[in-house]
């Protein structure tokens, strides 16, 4: 596993140095966001309650390396435990105007203190490594998109400590009603993986995420405005629900 750490580390600094050109920094696009949101749900699972989540992105040609993060409010010393923090790096590259894009994630949420990030030891480490692969329709009256990720190292083993390979399917159709943007969500569990990740035993194709997504500007002034957002959410498969609402911060 010690090859897989260099591996890993080197990618991440052959990543870094893409970006730069000499003195010059070559990155085209640079996101800084941050979401302050009611509660934290993953596709369609309860993680912890009002989080505040960063977004740090650069962006150069079809390639994109985004950081994103969320901690809740607790702090170390919370009663139920350390406060979740959560650190996701997304490796992605689109193929042109194909509308196919294919993504490399890590996925760390081992809470506030638990440390050894850089720990990829294959029954030890707490990162979860997952592929993605989305497309989105070339239709203007149509932009459906479909994405298909499944977790192919880390932390996600199965009961006999053999990775579990659990996946998750998400459509998304965007749609506007005068000022307002929203889009329709519908998230599933593709095949029976165990317990796995997602923490509840998959007996087959199980429905855990349907949803709708409003976002609107809150205009301040001629040249600021303060997106706004509430999400409605429904997970048939532990027939739960869940009602959010965010605020995003960027330039």
């Amino acid at each position: 596993m010690n090859h897989f750490k260099v591996t890993i580390i080197g990618f991440i600094a052959a990543v870094v140095v893409s970006f730069y050109g000499g003195d010059k920094v070559c990155a085209q696009e640079v996101r800084i966001q941050g979401d302050l949101v009611s509660s934290y749900v993953w596709r369609g699972f309860y993680q912890t309650g009002v989080s505040f989540q960063p977004t740090l992105g650069f962006g150069i040609g079809d390639f994109s390396l985004t950081a994103w993060g969320s901690t809740d409010f607790d702090g170390t010393s919370s009663s139920e435990g350390a406060a979740a923090k959560e650190i996701d790096l997304t490796a992605a590259y689109t193929f042109g105007d194909s509308g196919l894009t294919l993504s490399v994630a890590s996925l760390w949420w081992a809470g506030q203190g638990a440390n050894k990030y850089f720990n990829f030891k294959s029954h030890e480490t707490a990162h979860h490594f997952e592929a993605g692969l989305a497309y989105t329709l070339p239709l203007e009256k149509l932009p459906l998109s479909i994405a298909w990720y499944t977790m192919f190292a880390g932390a996600d083993k199965n009961d006999k400590g053999g990775q579990n390979y659990s996946s998750y399917v998400e459509l998304n159709y965007p749609f506007s009603i005068k000022s307002v943007d929203l889009n329709a969500i519908c998230g599933f569990l593709p095949y029976e993986a165990g317990v796995g990740v997602y923490g509840v035993p998959n007996r087959g194709f199980a429905v855990t995420n349907l949803g709708l997504k409003a976002t609107k500007d809150i205009k301040v002034t001629d040249k600021f405005a303060i997106p706004i957002f509430a999400q409605a959410i429904w997970n048939p498969r532990m027939e739960d629900a869940h009602l959010v609402f965010g605020i995003t911060l960027k330039p």
